[in-house]
């Protein structure tokens, strides 16, 4: 969320290679298109793959994160097969897609890839994830997880609580999840979830979930310090509360 390499070096590289996958965050983290090749490379240089979520699902802003290097893209609120396919559309080249051609930096992010190499790969080796996260969403789940090109279903389990009016962790909510999962695999694509902890994350995991979001930066600086201070004052450490957003 925040737009510094620096943070993301410092949390991947003690890391030992453990974490597979970033996400960067361009909807709602403070990085716009701007930080985009600062972040991608940062992320690369550590044997990570970084992922960009873009604001919205326009061609322009697809455009920019895969100019940019990114190895994959996450698309906010996909509520339909019709949107499914506009994704595609933008995230791949001709014939297949309508993808503009300018890729300059984009190989950067890739260890020994170099240009043609780049442009020969691009359309396999993109990671194309559609978010599902509104009661629409989840009610043509099955044709969107059918549509050629879509790799991942990304389900943001906020805002399919918020969108679906029911409560986040009841009985309508956690269906809608299991729905998208269920759904994902059958079409032999991978399920992804947002999580607010280790702990959620592992329960997740053991679902069944392909990829999963752990944690925040903000969340991990704001807890951190937090609980060192509270050390320091010499305050008892009370058991945690579940974080209610990211």
């Amino acid at each position: 969320s925040l737009p510094s390499a620096g943070v993301a070096k410092t949390i991947l590289r003690p890391s030992g290679n453990q974490f597979s996958w970033v996400l960067i965050d361009a909807e709602h983290g403070l990085i716009n298109d701007t930080h985009y090749y600062e972040l991608i490379n940062a992320v690369a240089s550590e044997g990570t793959s970084p992922i960009v979520r873009v604001p919205w699902g326009e061609e322009w802003m697809i455009k920019r994160a895969l100019d940019a290097g990114a190895h994959g893209v996450v698309t906010p609120m996909c509520h339909s097969e019709e949107d499914a396919k506009k994704i595609v559309k933008y995230s791949k080249y001709p014939p297949v897609g309508t993808r503009g051609y300018g890729p300059m930096f984009a190989s950067h992010s890739i260890s020994g890839v170099v240009g043609a190499q780049y442009d020969d790969n691009a359309d396999k080796s993109l990671s194309v994830i559609v978010q599902i996260e509104s009661r629409p969403g989840v009610e043509n789940v099955e044709k969107i997880a059918g549509v050629d090109g879509i790799d991942v279903l990304f389900i943001g389990p906020f805002d399919l609580a918020k969108q679906m009016g029911v409560q986040r962790g009841g009985e309508e909510h956690e269906a809608a999840i299991q729905r998208t999962l269920k759904a994902a695999h059958d079409a032999g694509k991978k399920a992804a979830i947002f999580c607010t902890s280790g702990q959620d994350a592992d329960n997740r995991r053991q679902q069944g979930f392909d990829m999963i979001s752990v944690i925040t930066d903000i969340a991990v600086l704001a807890e951190g310090m937090i609980d060192q201070l509270n050390v320091a004052k010499g305050k008892s450490q009370e058991e945690k509360k579940p974080r209610e957003g990211y």
